[in-house]
Protein backbone atom coordinates (compact mmCIF):
# COMPACT_ATOMS: atom_id res chain seq x y z
CA UNK A 1 0.00 0.00 0.00
CA UNK A 2 1.79 3.33 -0.96
CA UNK A 3 0.13 6.66 0.79
CA UNK A 4 0.20 10.12 -0.09
CA UNK A 5 -0.55 12.67 2.09
CA UNK A 6 -0.89 15.71 0.83
CA UNK A 7 -1.92 19.42 2.22
CA UNK A 8 -5.86 19.99 1.10
CA UNK A 9 -8.35 18.79 -1.01
CA UNK A 10 -7.10 20.40 -4.22
CA UNK A 11 -4.01 18.78 -3.68
CA UNK A 12 -6.48 15.58 -3.48
CA UNK A 13 -8.31 16.52 -6.58
CA UNK A 14 -4.44 17.04 -8.36
CA UNK A 15 -2.95 14.37 -7.81
CA UNK A 16 -5.21 11.79 -8.10
CA UNK A 17 -6.62 13.13 -11.87
CA UNK A 18 -2.73 12.98 -12.62
CA UNK A 19 -2.70 9.29 -11.55
CA UNK A 20 -5.92 8.30 -13.25
CA UNK A 21 -4.56 10.37 -16.58
CA UNK A 22 -1.74 8.67 -16.71
CA UNK A 23 -3.43 5.65 -16.84
CA UNK A 24 -5.07 6.80 -19.84
CA UNK A 25 -2.25 8.15 -21.41
CA UNK A 26 0.09 4.75 -21.01
CA UNK A 27 -2.86 2.60 -22.12
CA UNK A 28 -5.50 4.58 -24.17
CA UNK A 29 -8.19 1.68 -23.79
CA UNK A 30 -8.04 1.45 -20.17
CA UNK A 31 -10.71 0.03 -17.95
CA UNK A 32 -11.62 2.30 -15.23
CA UNK A 33 -13.78 1.78 -11.85
CA UNK A 34 -15.14 4.91 -11.59
CA UNK A 35 -16.93 6.28 -7.89
CA UNK A 36 -19.31 8.84 -6.77
CA UNK A 37 -19.94 11.06 -3.95
CA UNK A 38 -18.52 14.57 -2.96
CA UNK A 39 -14.54 13.21 -2.38
CA UNK A 40 -13.74 13.17 -6.39
CA UNK A 41 -15.75 15.68 -7.80
CA UNK A 42 -12.50 17.57 -7.40
CA UNK A 43 -10.84 15.25 -8.99
CA UNK A 44 -13.64 14.60 -12.07
CA UNK A 45 -13.58 18.86 -12.60
CA UNK A 46 -9.67 18.20 -13.06
CA UNK A 47 -10.09 15.73 -15.76
CA UNK A 48 -12.24 17.88 -17.54
CA UNK A 49 -9.72 20.54 -17.55
CA UNK A 50 -7.09 18.23 -18.35
CA UNK A 51 -9.52 16.96 -22.00
CA UNK A 52 -10.00 20.43 -22.91
CA UNK A 53 -6.36 20.97 -22.73
CA UNK A 54 -5.76 18.16 -24.78
CA UNK A 55 -3.76 16.36 -22.11
CA UNK A 56 -5.78 13.39 -22.06
CA UNK A 57 -8.39 11.23 -24.68
CA UNK A 58 -11.40 9.63 -23.13
CA UNK A 59 -12.30 8.22 -27.12
CA UNK A 60 -11.16 4.53 -26.30
CA UNK A 61 -11.96 4.14 -22.44
CA UNK A 62 -14.48 2.09 -20.85
CA UNK A 63 -15.81 3.01 -17.60
CA UNK A 64 -17.76 0.95 -14.85
CA UNK A 65 -18.96 2.50 -11.80
CA UNK A 66 -18.97 0.98 -8.43
CA UNK A 67 -22.68 1.30 -7.49
CA UNK A 68 -26.33 2.95 -8.13
CA UNK A 69 -28.80 3.39 -5.32
CA UNK A 70 -31.78 0.71 -6.03
CA UNK A 71 -35.35 2.36 -6.90
CA UNK A 72 -34.05 5.87 -8.36
CA UNK A 73 -34.86 5.91 -12.15
CA UNK A 74 -31.35 6.90 -14.05
CA UNK A 75 -32.77 10.33 -14.15
CA UNK A 76 -33.34 11.24 -10.68
CA UNK A 77 -30.55 14.21 -10.26
CA UNK A 78 -29.59 11.54 -7.25
CA UNK A 79 -28.95 8.75 -9.03
CA UNK A 80 -24.90 7.85 -9.81
CA UNK A 81 -26.06 7.70 -13.46
CA UNK A 82 -27.08 11.27 -13.65
CA UNK A 83 -24.04 12.09 -11.35
CA UNK A 84 -21.69 10.68 -13.83
CA UNK A 85 -22.93 12.43 -16.69
CA UNK A 86 -22.74 16.07 -15.02
CA UNK A 87 -19.35 15.64 -13.75
CA UNK A 88 -17.36 13.77 -16.00
CA UNK A 89 -19.23 12.49 -19.28
CA UNK A 90 -21.07 15.51 -20.58
CA UNK A 91 -18.06 16.93 -20.71
CA UNK A 92 -15.43 14.79 -22.10
CA UNK A 93 -15.15 12.58 -25.53
CA UNK A 94 -15.84 9.38 -23.83
CA UNK A 95 -18.71 7.55 -26.17
CA UNK A 96 -21.76 6.40 -24.57
CA UNK A 97 -21.54 2.85 -25.10
CA UNK A 98 -18.29 2.66 -23.23
CA UNK A 99 -20.16 3.71 -20.04
CA UNK A 100 -21.19 1.32 -17.68
CA UNK A 101 -23.29 1.70 -14.23
CA UNK A 102 -25.01 -0.67 -12.09
CA UNK A 103 -29.03 -1.40 -12.19
CA UNK A 104 -30.99 0.00 -9.52
CA UNK A 105 -34.08 -0.40 -10.70
CA UNK A 106 -34.04 -3.66 -13.01
CA UNK A 107 -36.52 -5.73 -13.04
CA UNK A 108 -34.20 -8.85 -12.11
CA UNK A 109 -31.77 -7.21 -9.69
CA UNK A 110 -29.68 -10.76 -8.90
CA UNK A 111 -29.49 -11.23 -12.76
CA UNK A 112 -28.62 -7.82 -13.82
CA UNK A 113 -25.89 -7.92 -11.04
CA UNK A 114 -24.08 -10.89 -12.31
CA UNK A 115 -24.49 -9.37 -16.30
CA UNK A 116 -22.60 -6.84 -14.57
CA UNK A 117 -19.70 -8.86 -13.57
CA UNK A 118 -19.66 -10.32 -16.65
CA UNK A 119 -19.18 -7.09 -18.83
CA UNK A 120 -16.64 -6.40 -16.51
CA UNK A 121 -14.77 -9.86 -17.80
CA UNK A 122 -15.65 -9.06 -21.21
CA UNK A 123 -14.13 -5.99 -21.17
CA UNK A 124 -10.48 -7.47 -19.71
CA UNK A 125 -10.93 -6.25 -15.74
CA UNK A 126 -10.36 -3.17 -14.52
CA UNK A 127 -7.02 -1.30 -14.81
CA UNK A 128 -7.68 1.11 -12.58
CA UNK A 129 -10.28 1.59 -9.41
CA UNK A 130 -11.24 4.84 -8.00
CA UNK A 131 -12.70 4.35 -4.70
CA UNK A 132 -13.82 7.08 -1.77
CA UNK A 133 -14.97 5.77 1.95
CA UNK A 134 -17.02 6.14 3.94
CA UNK A 135 -17.25 7.23 7.59
CA UNK A 136 -17.91 3.41 8.33
CA UNK A 137 -15.17 2.24 6.73
CA UNK A 138 -17.08 0.89 3.60
CA UNK A 139 -16.07 1.16 -0.17
CA UNK A 140 -18.76 1.04 -2.72
CA UNK A 141 -21.79 0.31 -0.78
CA UNK A 142 -20.26 -2.53 0.87
CA UNK A 143 -21.15 -2.49 4.28
CA UNK A 144 -19.78 -3.57 7.86
CA UNK A 145 -20.30 -6.73 8.73
CA UNK A 146 -19.68 -10.61 9.61
CA UNK A 147 -19.01 -11.32 5.69
CA UNK A 148 -18.23 -9.73 2.48
CA UNK A 149 -20.11 -10.95 -1.00
CA UNK A 150 -17.38 -11.32 -3.77
CA UNK A 151 -19.51 -10.20 -6.75
CA UNK A 152 -21.95 -7.03 -7.63
CA UNK A 153 -25.08 -7.55 -5.35
CA UNK A 154 -28.17 -5.74 -3.60
CA UNK A 155 -27.15 -4.77 0.06
CA UNK A 156 -29.05 -2.97 2.34
CA UNK A 157 -27.70 0.19 3.53
CA UNK A 158 -26.55 0.78 7.13
CA UNK A 159 -28.20 3.69 9.14
CA UNK A 160 -24.67 5.39 9.38
CA UNK A 161 -24.66 5.29 5.69
CA UNK A 162 -27.75 6.58 5.32
CA UNK A 163 -27.53 9.27 7.53
CA UNK A 164 -24.20 10.85 5.50
CA UNK A 165 -25.84 10.22 2.36
CA UNK A 166 -28.73 12.33 3.57
CA UNK A 167 -26.78 15.76 3.00
CA UNK A 168 -27.40 14.77 -1.02
CA UNK A 169 -31.41 14.92 -0.45
CA UNK A 170 -33.97 16.90 1.34
CA UNK A 171 -34.37 14.62 4.13
CA UNK A 172 -32.58 11.31 5.47
CA UNK A 173 -36.11 9.95 4.48
CA UNK A 174 -35.50 10.42 1.32
CA UNK A 175 -32.29 8.15 0.88
CA UNK A 176 -33.19 5.07 -0.67
CA UNK A 177 -31.87 1.79 2.13
CA UNK A 178 -30.37 -0.23 -0.62
CA UNK A 179 -28.25 0.02 -3.45
CA UNK A 180 -26.50 -1.93 -6.09
CA UNK A 181 -22.72 -2.01 -5.54
CA UNK A 182 -19.64 -4.27 -7.10
CA UNK A 183 -18.24 -6.44 -3.79
CA UNK A 184 -14.82 -6.97 -2.40
CA UNK A 185 -14.12 -9.46 -4.78
CA UNK A 186 -14.47 -7.42 -8.02
CA UNK A 187 -12.97 -4.75 -6.46
CA UNK A 188 -10.06 -6.36 -5.73
CA UNK A 189 -9.51 -7.54 -8.93
CA UNK A 190 -8.91 -4.46 -10.03
CA UNK A 191 -5.36 -4.07 -11.23
CA UNK A 192 -4.45 -0.83 -9.53
CA UNK A 193 -6.97 0.95 -6.98
CA UNK A 194 -6.57 4.45 -6.22
CA UNK A 195 -8.69 5.22 -2.38
CA UNK A 196 -9.14 9.12 -1.83
CA UNK A 197 -10.12 10.53 1.65
CA UNK A 198 -10.60 13.78 2.91
CA UNK A 199 -11.21 15.52 6.02
CA UNK A 200 -11.22 15.12 9.93
CA UNK A 201 -14.48 12.72 9.99
CA UNK A 202 -12.60 10.36 7.78
CA UNK A 203 -9.60 9.84 10.03
CA UNK A 204 -10.87 7.19 12.49
CA UNK A 205 -11.45 4.65 8.87
CA UNK A 206 -8.73 5.74 7.60
CA UNK A 207 -7.21 4.72 11.00
CA UNK A 208 -8.38 1.48 10.66
CA UNK A 209 -7.89 1.07 6.86
CA UNK A 210 -3.85 1.10 7.33
CA UNK A 211 -3.48 0.52 10.69
CA UNK A 212 -6.11 -1.61 11.50
CA UNK A 213 -6.58 -5.82 11.30
CA UNK A 214 -8.05 -6.88 8.02
CA UNK A 215 -11.80 -7.71 8.56
CA UNK A 216 -15.25 -7.45 7.22
CA UNK A 217 -16.27 -5.09 9.77
CA UNK A 218 -13.84 -2.41 8.06
CA UNK A 219 -14.14 -3.14 4.50
CA UNK A 220 -11.35 -0.94 3.31
CA UNK A 221 -9.12 -2.98 5.75
CA UNK A 222 -8.62 -5.82 2.45
CA UNK A 223 -6.55 -2.81 0.26
CA UNK A 224 -3.69 -3.97 2.98
CA UNK A 225 -3.68 -7.35 1.10
CA UNK A 226 -3.65 -5.31 -2.40
CA UNK A 227 -0.26 -5.12 -4.23
CA UNK A 228 -0.69 -1.88 -5.96
CA UNK A 229 -3.08 -0.35 -4.25
CA UNK A 230 -2.77 3.88 -3.80
CA UNK A 231 -4.13 6.58 -0.79
CA UNK A 232 -4.32 10.00 -1.60
CA UNK A 233 -5.54 11.47 1.82
CA UNK A 234 -5.10 15.04 2.84
CA UNK A 235 -3.48 16.24 6.13
CA UNK A 236 -6.95 16.06 8.14
CA UNK A 237 -7.85 12.19 7.02
CA UNK A 238 -4.13 11.27 8.09
CA UNK A 239 -4.15 13.11 11.67
CA UNK A 240 -4.81 10.06 13.07
CA UNK A 241 -1.89 8.02 11.36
Amino acid sequence: MKIYIVEDYRQLSLKAAAIVAGQINVKPNAVLGLATGSTPEGMYSELVRLYRAGAVDFSEVKTFNLDEYAGLDPGHPQSYHYYMHHHLFNHVNIPAGNIHLPCGNAADITAGCREYDQKIAAAGGIDLQVLGIGVNGHIGFNEPGESLSVGTHLIDLSQETIEANSRFFASAEEVPRQAVTMGMGSIMKARRILLLASGKNKARAIQETVCGRVTPRVPASFLQLHRRAILIIDREAASLL
